[in-house]
C-alpha cells in the first residue's frame, strides 16, 4: 500500500489492528461503527469514542452514497491514539488530496468546496490523508488520545454557548434510529432529523419536500417549527435520489458557519432512506403488475370466443392503466375496424366512439393506422392524449390497442411496459380465439355433412332427432333414416370410437356403405357383415357401435320394427300409457372381429308408442362423479308418452344437458321413432 504524507506506516507494539470488507448497502455505516467501537473498547480508548464514530460514520456513508462499491475498513489502535482507514474501489479522484497536520487556524465553514466528509475530518482529526491500494482509494484519519481534549456528550440537539456543535450532538444527529418502515415511519424519521438539525443550527424551522413522481407533485414530507419565510436567508439542499423521486431540504437559517454542511449531512442521510423507500415501492409496484398480468392472462386464456375476448381487453385496461381504451382489428383489406372500446366515465363512451370514428390526417384513427402499419408504439396528443401499441401474434398484425392518459397522471415507463405486455397477451388470446373459432366452424361443417339435412316426413310415422356436438373436434356420433322400399325405412344410430378427422372419415365411410347397401336391397344381417368387413379392412383400428332397425308399416296401423344392436345400448320403448322398457339384445361391435353376432328382436309399436335410440353421450353425461345413466333416461322418457316425436327428442336433449353445468364431454345424439297413426 502506498500512503500519502502523514500516514501511519507501522503499528506500535501492543497495538490492535483489524480490517474487514463490507458490502455497499445501508447497513455498512452501522457495521463500521461497530468495528471501531470494539477496537476502542479493547484498547481502552473510550475518550475517543464520539469523534471516531462520527468520522467513521461520515466517511462510510459518503462511500455508500457516491462509490457504490465494497468498502475496506481498517482500524489501528495503540496506547496513544487511533487510526481509521476507509477505502472504496470506485474510479476517480478522492474528494480532497491535501494532507498533513491539522490546521487549527482554518474555520470549517470557510474551507473551499472539497467534500463535506473531509471538512469534518479536517476539523476533528489530529492528522489525516489519502491512500491508494491497487484499484482502491480512500481516506485515513488519526485521533490522538494524549492530546485530544475530552468532549462531554451532551443531550441530543443541545447547542453549546459558543455556537459550535459538540461531537456528542453530531453523533446523535447521525445515529437517529429510522424506526419502522412505510410512509408514517419515513415521515417520523425525517421530522426527527429536521428537529435536531434546527436545534443544532439555531434555525427557526425547516421543511422537507418530496415528489415521488406519481402525479401528486411535490408534497411536504416533514416540517419543524415555522415554514421558511420567502424573504428569509434560507439554505436549500437537493435530495440525492433517483428518478422518479426528487426533492429538497430547506432550512430557515443564515448560510454561514456549520448550517450548510450539517444540512447537507442530514439531506444525504435522508436520501439514503428515501432511496430505500423508492426501491421498496418499486418492488411492490412490480409485484402488483406481475399479479395483474397473471390475472389478465388467466382471464384472456379462459375465453375462446373472439368477440368476448376483444370486449374483455378494454375492461382489463380501464381504469388501472388509462382513462379509456380501444381495440381495433384489421379486416381482409388491412383497414382498422373498431372492435371494442370503453371509458372510465360511462357517459363519455358515445363521445369516445365518435372521436374514434373520425377520419383525417390529425384523427386518432390515422395515428392508429400508422401504429399498425409500422408495428411500433405511437403517441397522440390532446384532447384524447394517449398512445397506441400494435397487436401482433405469431408474426401477424391483428390491429392496435389504444390507451388514453388519465388527466391527473402521466404514464411512467413501468405502466407503458405493462400496456405493451398486455397487448402481446391480448393479441395472442385473440389469435387463439380466432384459430379455435375456425376449427369449430370446420368441425361443425364436417359434422353437418355426416348427418342427414332433414328426416323424411311420413304420414302416420314420426321421425325426430337431436344432436349436440362438443368443442371444436368433430365427433363420431351419427344418425340416419333411409327409405328401403314401399312402407319400409331403415333407422340407424351409430357411434364411431374416437374424435377428430379420422373418426369423421370412418363415420362417413360407415354411413355411405349403409346407404349403398340399402339401395341395393340387402338385408340387415348382410349390411352389418359388410360394414364390419369394411371397418376391419379400412377402419384404421377404429370400431363402431350401431343400433339398426328396419321399420315396416302394417295395414292395420301398427309399426313392425326389426331391431339389431351391434354393441350399442338398448333402445327405450315408451308405450302410449307411459310404461317404459328396454328392448334389444346385445351383439358384437363392428370393426373388432372378422365374424360378428347380432341377434334381431321384433318390436311392434301400437299407435302412440315410441322407440328412443341414443348414443353413450346421453348416458355418460357427468355431474362430478355421477353419471346420467340409463335409469334416468327411462324415467325422463315415461312422462313424455303422448307427445310428438320432435317434442320427445327436444325434452330428452334438454334433460340431458341440464343434468350438469359442465360442458358435454361427448357428442349427444337422440333419435325418436313414434307411431302417429
Amino acid at each position: 500500500m502506498s500512503v500519502e504524507a502523514g500516514a501511519i506506516s507501522d503499528t506500535p507494539a501492543g497495538g490492535l489492528t483489524r480490517r474487514v470488507r463490507l458490502p455497499n448497502d445501508r447497513r455498512t455505516p452501522a457495521a463500521a461503527r461497530a468495528l471501531v467501537r470494539s477496537v476502542l473498547e479493547d484498547a481502552g480508548l473510550d475518550a475517543l469514542l464520539n469523534e471516531a464514530l462520527l468520522l467513521t460514520t461520515e466517511l462510510s456513508t459518503n462511500a455508500v452514497v457516491h462509490a457504490n462499491t465494497e468498502l475496506d475498513i481498517e482500524v489501528q489502535a495503540d496506547r496513544t491514539g487511533l487510526t481509521v482507514t476507509v477505502t472504496d474501489f470506485a474510479p476517480g479522484p478522492v474528494e480532497q488530496l491535501a494532507v498533513g497536520p491539522r490546521n487549527e487556524s482554518v474555520d470549517i465553514g470557510e474551507v473551499a468546496e472539497r467534500g463535506r466528509g473531509l471538512l469534518l475530518v479536517d476539523h476533528f482529526a489530529s492528522r489525516w490523508g489519502t491512500v491508494h491500494e491497487g484499484t482502491g482509494k480512500g481516506v485515513w484519519f488519526r485521533l490522538e488520545g494524549a492530546t485530544a481534549e475530552p468532549t462531554p456528550t451532551l443531550p441530543a440537539g443541545h447547542v453549546p454557548e459558543a455556537g459550535t456543535p459538540s461531537v456528542g450532538s453530531l453523533t446523535s444527529l447521525l445515529e437517529i434510529d429510522p424506526g419502522r418502515s412505510g410512509d408514517d415511519g419515513l415521515a417520523e424519521f425525517a421530522t426527527e432529523l429536521m428537529s435536531r438539525l434546527a436545534r443544532l443550527t439555531g434555525a427557526a424551522g425547516g421543511v422537507v419536500r418530496l415528489d415521488r413522481g406519481d402525479g401528486g407533485g411535490r408534497q411536504q414530507l416533514a416540517r419543524y417549527g415555522r415554514a421558511p419565510r420567502d424573504d428569509a436567508a434560507t439554505i436549500r439542499v437537493p435530495l440525492t435520489v433517483h428518478r422518479p423521486y426528487s426533492g429538497e431540504l430547506e432550512l430557515d437559517a443564515s448560510p454561514t458557519g456549520y448550517a450548510q454542511p450539517l444540512a447537507t449531512i442530514v439531506a444525504e442521510r435522508l436520501s439514503l432512506h428515501l432511496e430505500n423507500d423508492r426501491l421498496r415501492r418499486a418492488d411492490l409496484r412490480r409485484q402488483t403488475w406481475l399479479t395483474f398480468l397473471a390475472e389478465a392472462s388467466e382471464l384472456l386464456a379462459q375465453s375462446l370466443d373472439v368477440n368476448l375476448t376483444m370486449a374483455l381487453i378494454p375492461q382489463l385496461v380501464v381504469p388501472r392503466l388509462g382513462q379509456w381504451c380501444a381495440v381495433h382489428t384489421t379486416d381482409a383489406w388491412g383497414r382498422l375496424q373498431l372492435a371494442a372500446a370503453t371509458h372510465a366515465d360511462e357517459t363519455a363512451i358515445p363521445e369516445l366512439h365518435t372521436t374514434l370514428a373520425e377520419t383525417g390526417p390529425d384523427a386518432i384513427l390515422a395515428r392508429l393506422e400508422e401504429a399498425s402499419r409500422l408495428g411500433t408504439q405511437i403517441m397522440f396528443g390532446a384532447p384524447n392524449e394517449g398512445f397506441a401499441v400494435p397487436l401482433v401474434a405469431r408474426g401477424t398484425r391483428l390491429g392496435t390497442l389504444a390507451v388514453g392518459r388519465n388527466p391527473r397522471h402521466k404514464h411512467d415507463a413501468d405502466e407503458v411496459a405493462v400496456v405493451e405486455d398486455v397487448a402481446r397477451r391480448a393479441a395472442l388470446a385473440i389469435d387463439n380465439a380466432r384459430i379455435h373459432d375456425e376449427r369449430r366452424t370446420v368441425a361443425r361443417t364436417l359434422q353437418a355433412s355426416l348427418l342427414p339435412p332433414a328426416l323424411p316426413h311420413v304420414d302416420g310415422i314420426g321421425f325426430a332427432a337431436e344432436y349436440v356436438p362438443t368443442g371444436s373436434e368433430v365427433g363420431g356420433d351419427f344418425y340416419d333414416v333411409v327409405p328401403a322400399g314401399d312402407n319400409h325405412w331403415l333407422v340407424v344410430v351409430g357411434d364411431v370410437s374416437g374424435k377428430g378427422v379420422q373418426a369423421a372419415t370412418v363415420t362417413g365411410l360407415v354411413r355411405d356403405v349403409i346407404r349403398i347397401l340399402v339401395d341395393d336391397g340387402k338385408p340387415m344381417s348382410e349390411i352389418l357383415c359388410r360394414v364390419n368387413r369394411t371397418l376391419v379392412q379400412r377402419g384404421g383400428g377404429r370400431y363402431c357401435t350401431l343400433a339398426m332397425a328396419m321399420v315396416e308399416r302394417q295395414p292395420d296401423g301398427l309399426l313392425s320394427v326389426c331391431l339389431h344392436l351391434a354393441g350399442h345400448d338398448r333402445a327405450v320403448l315408451v308405450r302410449s300409457d307411459g310404461k317404459t322398457s328396454f328392448v334389444g339384445e346385445g351383439g358384437t361391435a363392428l370393426g373388432l372381429l372378422e365374424a360378428i353376432s347380432s341377434p334381431d328382436v321384433e318390436v311392434r309399436l301400437q299407435p302412440g308408442d315410441s322407440l328412443i335410440f341414443y348414443t353413450d353421450g346421453v348416458t355418460e353425461r357427468r355431474r362430478g362423479r355421477e353419471l346420467f345413466g340409463t335409469g334416468r333416461l327411462r324415467e325422463a322418457a315415461g312422462p313424455l308418452a303422448g307427445y310428438p316425436a320432435d317434442v320427445i327428442a327436444a325434452r330428452l336433449r334438454s334433460t340431458t344437458i341440464n343434468f350438469s353445468v359442465e360442458e358435454p364431454r361427448d357428442d349427444i345424439a337422440i333419435l325418436v321413432l313414434r307411431n302417429d297413426a
